[in-house]
């Protein structure tokens, strides 16, 4: 097993009906942060990571996801022949960010049928797998996926990426049981899917990326189909540590899940007040807003 991690899987294959009519037409993850697609950070990510070669696993009726990072010749000569440098220069960097393949998965019997795809593509290397749906902001010089990475290096077995969530909030996640063995590892014991918060053995959640040996794929093929039907990824992960020792890295971050319509609106108004460009006049809009609906305390 290659001991660098140069390969990651990130599932873009459901329907995002959490965000209709928009999604009807669009891949939930080309919905845009501002200007730039969820899917094209979530690449980013990965590479930042290390990541060389990336495995996007789409559905029928999803190509716009492969024409976003095809190039798009007619496109370019314009903005070149334009003058339009910075914008072509960023056009032309999403052609180049990674060896970028793609697989069908053709029926939806979820989270980890969609990762067994990627069996082949892994081989008997260590692969990321990032949500595609998902953002993660580090709070730290490294990328959240990056911070994985640090750990499987110490520790050369699976890890999982995780994160703190209040008490209201525990039973809508899976949630991780073990022992802490150092600052911001977990060595885990067991993953309970959405307990109550009296049953959950922390309040630690599963956040959407994970770095998994190839150990995980023998762990998918004996994962029988559980909640509605599908093939879930926590329960592989549960067959998982019979076999081997996985981790769990407290995240420095934040999680911005661009599936749900609040997240993905509050996200867009955080970044796009990050960038100087708009922070004024947005940051008065904003103001303006909240005095029209007379909202002055939350």
């Amino acid at each position: 097993m290659s001991r660098v991690v140069t390969k990651a899987v990130i599932p873009a294959a459901g329907f995002g009906t959490r965000m209709l009519p928009f999604t009807k037409a669009v891949p939930k993850e080309l919905i845009p942060l501002v200007d730039t697609p969820v899917l094209q950070y979530v690449v980013e990510e990965a590479v930042d990571a290390g990541a060389e070669d990336i495995l996007i696993i789409i559905s029928p009726g999803k190509e716009a996801i492969k024409e976003h990072f095809m190039p798009a010749e007619k496109l370019e000569e314009r903005l070149k022949s334009s003058g339009k440098d910075e914008l072509f220069a960023g056009i032309k960097k999403i052609n180049t960010l990674a060896n970028i393949s793609y697989v069908y998965q053709y029926e939806l019997n979820g989270l980890g049928d969609a990762v067994a795809l990627a069996a082949d593509f892994a081989g008997t290397d260590p692969v990321m797998v990032l949500l595609g749906d998902t953002v993660m902001d580090s709070a730290v010089s490294r990328g959240v996926s990056a911070q994985l990475v640090s750990v499987y290096e110490e520790y050369r077995s699976s890890v999982i990426a995780l994160t703190r969530v209040p008490q209201e909030k525990i039973s809508s996640y899976g949630i991780a049981a073990g022992n802490m063995i150092a600052e911001r590892v977990m060595q885990l014991s067991d993953l309970v899917e959405k307990p109550s918060p009296a049953d959950a053995p922390s309040d630690f959640a599963v956040a959407a990326r994970y770095l998994f040996t190839p150990e995980i794929f023998a762990a998918l093929r004996d994962t029988c189909p559980g909640l509605h039907g599908e093939i879930q990824l926590t329960d592989a992960v549960k067959k998982l540590l019979l076999t081997e020792k996985v981790f769990g890295c407290l995240i420095a971050g934040k999680r911005y899940d661009l599936g749900r319509v609040a997240g993905f609106v509050s996200a867009n108004v955080e970044f796009a007040l990050r960038r100087p460009e708009l922070q004024e006049s947005l940051g008065r809009q904003i103001m303006d807003i909240l005095k029209k609906f007379n909202i002055k305390d939350l």
